[in-house]
């Protein structure tokens, strides 16, 4: 058995990574399978995942793209079919800044196929990174649709938009180690897309998670304390028994013997003005204890980044 506290690690590395090293890098998250990570394996997990309609790993990265068309009809005709899960604003007129994550694109595709504007898009991104795409290439090929000039901006772009757009379009991924109670609470944010280590797959009699369960320290009982000798006490025999079920069951079977005290990863992606909310919620005095262990001090870092977007709220903690 191993304690460990809890931590978080804000993803800025992956966010300058190519798209596919950076949905590998998360996707690997459920199944611990990180240390599988090579030169060339983005490509083949990707379609594996895609093969197998694991679409949540494809919302691990976003493209922000400017559209600029000659007719305002097509903007309507765009906005009619509703699209999901995917950030729109229109700076002016004729022009649109829309931010979706490689999931939202395939999915606004899927359900429009003949939406010039949506034709446009995937098109574009589609002969950019066509990993993501290559089962829905019509059998002409993607053609370019005529009226419409597409850009796609930069991170540094992005974040050199004005405050209200920034706030909108900037998404960022935090990669938190803490325990099931708090990821029960964390899923809770709609906005969001997660990715999280998964009981399901991971076997943790193997080497890789070092033949033992991990568990995260409680907060809420100090080392030398009788509550805590009950709590060690209670991980101890849970990790007995779950080592004991996987010599005849599944991990998914054996995992129901598992408590909330168990370590799990998690990655939260959204953008700034969600994150803002999150961090409003669960900073706050009526927070979980072991939620605001890893907020506050996260909140922190943001304010330290973005003091215009997060210092006011950085100040009540």
């Amino acid at each position: 058995m191993k304690v460990i506290p809890a931590s978080f690690e804000i993803q800025d590395d992956l966010d300058r990574q190519p798209l596919a090293e950076r949905i590998e890098a998360c996707g690997r998250i459920c199944y611990k399978s990180e240390g599988r990570i090579g030169v060339n394996t983005a490509a083949p997990f990707i379609k594996n995942i895609l093969l197998h309609g694991h679409n949540s790993v494809g919302e691990m990265g976003v493209a922000t793209l400017r559209l600029e068309f000659d007719a305002e009809s097509l903007a309507h005709k765009f906005l009619a079919t509703q699209p999901k899960f995917v950030q729109i604003d229109r700076p002016g007129k004729g022009e649109m800044l829309i931010t979706a994550s490689m999931r939202g694109y395939r999915e606004m595709f899927k359900g429009n196929p003949t939406d010039k504007l949506i034709k446009a898009m995937v098109g574009y991104l589609g002969n950019r990174h066509s990993l993501f795409f290559e089962d829905l290439v019509p059998r002409h090929g993607w053609m370019p649709q005529t009226g419409v000039v597409i850009e796609k901006l930069s991170l540094e772009a992005v974040d050199k938009l004005p405050y209200e757009l920034r706030v909108k379009h900037r998404f960022l991924g935090v990669k938190f180690i803490t325990n099931r109670a708090v990821t029960h609470e964390i899923v809770r944010h709609r906005p969001c897309s997660f990715l999280q280590e998964s009981q399901r797959y991971c076997r943790y009699s193997e080497d890789k998670f070092d033949n033992q369960v991990t568990f995260i320290k409680p907060l809420f009982f100090a080392e030398d304390s009788p509550e805590y000798d009950l709590w060690e006490k209670a991980m101890v025999e849970t990790e007995k028994l779950y080592l004991e079920l996987l010599k005849t069951a599944t991990p998914q079977a054996a995992r129901t013997v598992l408590p909330n005290s168990c370590k799990t990863e998690i990655i939260v992606y959204c953008n700034l003005l969600e994150w803002l909310h999150i961090l409003r919620l669960r900073t706050t005095q009526a927070a979980e204890p072991s939620m605001r262990e890893v907020m506050i001090p996260l909140l922190k870092a943001f304010a330290r980044r973005w003091p215009n977007i997060f210092g006011e709220l950085a100040l009540t903690c």
